[in-house]
């Protein structure tokens, strides 16, 4: 379950992205100015102390890149080369946000999604101590659990950045598709997507045990 506050965000997420994206090789190295926000899926933290959001974006009528970020209240310490940037939240304070592919939180997360079965986390605006169910903005599908459990996942040994980005950890390895298409794929078990304007569903990720 996540939470999600009625707060003010200052540099926006957006506003973040669009400094940082186009630097990234997968990227394409296009303006990420005019970045739009096509969909968004969540994961649990189960310690709660990591907000963890894949952001689903694209400028005009551009392909739809993949962003999965983490947000944190303190740095990640040997995350330097992940880190976003940081913004105020106005009920939460300063926040870091980091390039989820570099957070240990976030391959664990993603490898109970896919070998657990897990799904993304349901949302919730807190209003006054009320939760108020949000609508989710994608349908994510696990391809299934594979029978051998869901890995731990303690550390990530190597992040390769690229087109997918892959997280090497010491169980599992992840590939994390950054632009979105019908034609990704790669050995091990999927996890795949669909948002408003794409009903077919699309490679997001895929696991393999290491």
């Amino acid at each position: 379950m996540a939470l999600i506050h009625r707060a003010q965000i200052s540099p926006t997420k957006l506003e973040l992205l669009e400094a940082w994206l186009p630097a990234r090789e997968w990227f394409g190295g296009e303006s990420g100015a005019g970045l739009e926000r096509v969909a968004a899926y969540r994961f649990d933290d189960p310690d709660g102390e990591v907000g963890i959001e894949t952001l689903l974006v694209r400028v005009g009528d551009g392909p739809v890149f993949q962003v999965p970020l983490t947000y944190r209240g303190a740095p990640l310490d040997g995350a330097e080369a992940w880190l976003v940037g940081t913004c105020e939240h106005s009920v939460l304070g300063q926040r870091w946000v980091y390039d989820a592919t570099g957070d240990p939180v976030y391959a664990a997360a993603l490898t109970r999604a896919i070998l657990g079965g897990e799904g993304q986390a349901e949302e919730f605006f807190e209003v006054d101590g009320v939760r108020e169910p949000r609508p989710l903005s994608m349908t994510i599908v696990a391809g299934g659990p594979d029978g051998g459990g869901v890995p731990a996942v303690g550390r990530i040994e190597r992040t390769v950045p690229g087109e997918p980005t892959l997280i090497v950890t010491d169980t599992v390895e992840l590939a994390v598709i950054r632009r979105l298409g019908a034609s990704a794929t790669r050995d091990g078990v999927s996890l795949r997507g669909s948002w408003s304007g794409q009903s077919d569903l699309l490679p997001l990720a895929f696991a393999t045990r290491r």
